[in-house]
């Protein structure tokens, strides 16, 4: 069967990229789908003024969107604890300080390096959304995490903090590339030159493999 390579940008703090995940899987294992798995800085620190001029409908619609869309595609779902973003909950400012979504991406990035970074997204993003752990940054959560990705935390956070601007430089490159393929978002997934944007586009692009697969069809 032919391999299709699929670009996927993908961000800790996006429920949707946490949706998109199970199919993501089954398209892997189903249709030969090889993604070029591609960890993003959530919008929330590359562009954290988009916060201040934002409707204030925007944000509790996000809440009840992504919880209804867990409901309807059957996937445990609650929001973090803590929120991987620090942000005042009424005001939606972005704290200057970030230590949990800067730790997670550059974790990100450090499984790239390893060729695990889509194994790592399944297995953190499940322990962050699925409901099922309250204060993941306390003891050794992240660990075991991290551990069913086929990798080590402590290994990890050695190689990132011998050299954090590499990594860092990894978030980059794949930010510059995101927007080069025509979008901002995540999930986003580019195939053939194509970008979809959103879980609830996945369908699309499974069905444009298809056609790749099954040209005369």
């Amino acid at each position: 069967m032919h391999k299709h390579t699929v670009d996927a940008y993908w961000s800790f703090r996006s429920p949707y990229s946490y949706l998109a995940l199970p199919r993501m899987r089954a398209m892997r294992e189903d249709m030969n789908v090889e993604w070029n798995f591609k960890v993003v800085s959530p919008l929330a620190i590359r562009l954290p003024e988009h916060f201040t001029r934002q409707d204030r409908m925007a944000r509790p619609y996000l809440l009840l969107d992504s919880a209804r869309a867990a409901k309807y595609l059957g996937i445990p779902f609650a929001r973090p604890r803590p929120d991987p973003i620090v942000q005042d909950p009424d005001t939606l400012e972005i704290a200057r300080e970030q230590p949990h979504i800067h730790r997670l991406t550059r974790l990100g990035a450090a499984a790239t390096l390893h060729g695990r970074a889509f194994e790592l997204a399944e297995a953190v993003g499940r322990m962050l959304w699925d409901g099922t752990v309250d204060g993941w940054n306390q003891g050794d959560h992240l660990a075991r995490a991290v551990r069913r990705a086929g990798l080590d935390l402590h290994e990890l956070e050695a190689q990132i903090a011998a050299d954090p601007a590499k990594f860092d430089a990894i978030i980059e490159q794949h930010e510059r590339e995101q927007r080069a393929a025509r979008h901002w978002g995540v999930p986003m997934f580019v195939y053939d030159g194509e970008p979809y944007f959103g879980q609830d586009r996945l369908e699309h692009l499974a069905w444009r493999i298809a056609q790749a697969s099954h040209p005369s069809a």
